[in-house]
Parts: structure tokens; C-alpha cells; sequence
């Protein structure tokens, strides 16, 4: 009856996402789907992700996790109003948030020179 539905955005989602939006975005998917499943940047889009979907105020039978975890997101960014750079503000914040959680430094991210690498 259910589809995957976990209740909060899982990794394994991230790379499904890479076409959902304009070329900012795709750098960021394929830059954050190359590292570990616990690296700060993996769990940093998760947690941007969960911020986004409202995944915690998701129930096991609402409707939105019965279409599951890929739909919601894919659904979430298409309504999402925001631009691909400030996705990218918000990706940073929660960045900045796993960092500080984790006690650990906030790797730098060279999003702008990739973009424009990519742009040429």
C-alpha cells in the first residue's frame, strides 16, 4: 500500500532531484550526491530538504508520504517560489547549521566558479 516513505528526506533521493531545476541547482546536486551518505554537505541538503518538504509534519498516512519521499520533493521545489541561487542560500544555512551541530569547520564551497565553468 505505502511507497518508500520514510519520514524524513533520505540521501538516495538527492541525485533524482539534479533536473528538477535550472543549472545552480544541478551543480549543487551533483556536487553534494559525490560525497558519503555522513559528510556534513550530504547532510546538510537533507536537512535543507526537510526544511523545504516540512517533512516534520509528515504522517505515515498523510498523503504526501504515500506518494513518497522523490514525489514530495520533486512537488516542494516546483512550488517552491525561490530562485536556484537562493536554494543555494538556503543549502549553505543548513550548512551552517550541521557545522555548528557537529562541531566541525564549514567546508568552503566553490559553487560560483563551477557554475560559471559550466556557463563558458
Amino acid at each position: 500500500m505505502y511507497a518508500e516513505n520514510e519520514l524524513l528526506f533520505p540521501t538516495y533521493v538527492i541525485p533524482k532531484l539534479r533536473y528538477e531545476r535550472g543549472e545552480v541547482w544541478r551543480g549543487l546536486v551533483e556536487r553534494v550526491s559525490a560525497f558519503p551518505e555522513d559528510h556534513p554537505e550530504k547532510l546538510a541538503f537533507s536537512l535543507m530538504m526537510i526544511r523545504i518538504d516540512g517533512c516534520l509534519t509528515c504522517e505515515t498516512d498523510s498523503y504526501r508520504a504515500m506518494r513518497g519521499c522523490r514525489d514530495c520533493a520533486r512537488q516542494s521545489l516546483r512550488r517552491l517560489k525561490a530562485s536556484d541561487e537562493e536554494l543555494l542560500a538556503l543549502y549553505q544555512k543548513a550548512l551552517r547549521d550541521i557545522c555548528a551541530h557537529l562541531r566541525v569547520e564549514e567546508p568552503a564551497i566553490p559553487m560560483e566558479e563551477s557554475v560559471s565553468a559550466r556557463a563558458a
